[in-house]
């Protein structure tokens, strides 16, 4: 029996839109619930939460943003993802949506391609996030259970509520040092974490240097952490003084007139994942109570929650962190580590957009190393790849913060200039052609370094008879053919 399918409540106005987008989004197996208008939005809502709700941000009898900001007050609908759409410039309309708690944003006319994609992606961050707020409920839940005849019970709920807030695993390790400190009234606590077999290990976070970021500690010198790694048990000292595991370390303290102020110590070691270890320090001074086996038993039922939300905690930034990677393996030419044609093809969609709509222009130049074949049959293909990597580079160095340069395939490569007309866009091909004429490549390889020049082809949109991405590749290509004809290493219009 399959899965049931995701189901998206769709609220706009106008019924051209909404018909469009349900027949769009139920073609592509989603559950659709059309609501035409705010109040309508609102009853579906009430009536039974969707996965996901695509809210028009204008409407005669809502307004957007006002609706999303009493959505995302609710507690029952915090964690819905609420994709906004809207006509107006996406400047003012998605900085406020977004501000509101929006997830994202689709400026219309949308794009289905591009609100299909939208639509997958927050439903994956949805589900994950209702997955990891369920787990740290279930911790939550089943650490309060485990406590309730405990004296320290309302302490340990204190920081659970706080602890499985969204927050990275730093500031996790951070918080949890300082709520663990309060609770258990010692003026020292730290996280450290090592790895096996290492003689030194990182303190990551501590109660008592609120500052600190990583300091390196050898395991000798601190026997409770060395004894905690390496056995896996919880460590408690009730007095350091008379302690057998200290019986060598305070010999060293005695030759180095060391004074320590500390009196007693648990160390609980956890495990952060196969490569990583870390233990749960925490210290009283002398003048404080020392600690006993009631202590030890809260600091246990505290690190054990604590080490549940860090790990999922890891989990999230890990899952995040990889599909950051492999979209921009997907973007990116592996030899030059530019934006490869299909990601600048979606790029150049978004600019002829907003040179539409704001009555600007914009340029392609489509780049041509002349004569390219010789370097490759000449001196082979690894030098080939230098001089492509320079070219790269090169491109990178020449152009402003705002265009974006891509390689187009083989020995051609494209550079987008969004606010450029005719003019600009020529002076600024020309003044590509000029550095890679003046340009050294290869100097890295075993030749001397070689000369090389590039025809460069230029289109410029709006222009007649350019209505799609393909008809303004075709123009600079046309562009560059004329170039070549022409006798190479020059710019054609």
């Amino acid at each position: 029996m399959g899965m049931a399918a995701s189901r998206i409540l769709v609220a706009d106005d106008d019924e051209a839109v909404l018909e469009s987008v349900t027949w769009l989004l139920q073609e592509n197996g989603y559950e659709v619930v059309p609501a035409n208008g705010g109040a309508a939005c609102l009853e579906q809502l009430e009536r039974n939460a969707p996965d996901l709700l695509l809210l028009d941000i204008l409407m005669p009898d809502a307004d957007g943003c006002q609706l999303l900001e009493r959505i995302k007050g609710e507690e029952r609908w915090r964690d819905l993802p609420v994709l906004m759409l809207s006509a107006q410039p996406p400047e003012e309309a998605s900085v406020r949506s977004l501000g509101l708690g929006a997830a994202d944003f689709i400026r219309k006319p949308y794009r289905p391609n591009e609100l299909l994609a939208r639509v997958q992606a927050q439903l994956r961050v949805g589900a994950l996030l209702r997955s990891t707020r369920a787990a740290l409920q279930r911790t939550e839940e089943a650490l309060v259970r485990a406590q309730q005849d405990a004296d320290s019970r309302r302490k340990l709920v204190d920081i659970l509520h706080e602890v499985t807030g969204d927050l990275s695993v730093s500031e996790l390790l951070h918080l949890l040092v300082r709520r663990a400190a309060l609770a258990l009234g010692v003026s020292h606590c730290s996280v450290i974490l090592a790895r096996p077999g290492e003689l030194q290990a990182q303190v990551v976070a501590a109660f008592e240097n609120p500052g600190l970021q990583q300091l390196t500690v050898r395991l000798d010198r601190y026997p409770e952490l060395k004894a905690a790694l390496e056995s896996g048990q919880p460590v408690l000292v009730e007095d350091i003084d008379t302690h057998p595991l200290y019986e060598g370390v305070r010999h060293v303290w005695g030759i180095e007139g060391i004074e320590v102020p500390i009196r007693s110590v648990i160390a609980l070691p956890f495990s952060m994942d196969r490569r990583q270890y870390g233990v749960f320090l925490v210290r009283r001074t002398r003048d404080q109570e020392r600690f006993g086996p009631a202590d030890l038993e809260f600091a246990q039922a505290v690190i054990t929650a604590a080490v549940a939300v860090i790990q999922r905690a890891q989990m999230v930034e890990s899952t995040m962190a990889d599909n950051a990677r492999l979209e921009h393996l997907a973007q990116t030419d592996p030899l030059t580590q530019l934006l490869n044609r299909r990601a600048l093809a979606e790029r150049i969609t978004g600019e002829m957009e907003r040179a539409l709509r704001y009555d600007s222009s914009m340029a392609l130049l489509l780049i041509d190393l002349d004569h390219f074949k010789q370097v490759n049959d000449t001196y082979g293909h690894l030098v080939g790849d230098d001089v492509l990597r320079d070219v790269g580079q090169l491109l990178r160095e020449t152009i402003r913060g705002c265009d974006i340069v891509a390689r187009y395939g083989g020995e051609e490569f494209l550079v987008l200039l969004p606010e450029t007309d005719d003019a600009g866009a020529e002076s600024f091909a020309e003044r590509i052609r000029l550095a890679v004429e003046e340009h050294l490549f290869a100097r890295e390889a075993r030749v001397e370094p070689l000369r090389l020049t590039a025809s460069v082809g230029v289109a410029v949109f709006p222009a007649a008879r350019i209505e799609s991405v393909d008809d303004l590749f075709a123009r600079a290509d046309a562009a560059l053919y004329r170039a070549k004809a022409a006798g190479r290493n020059r710019v054609r219009l």
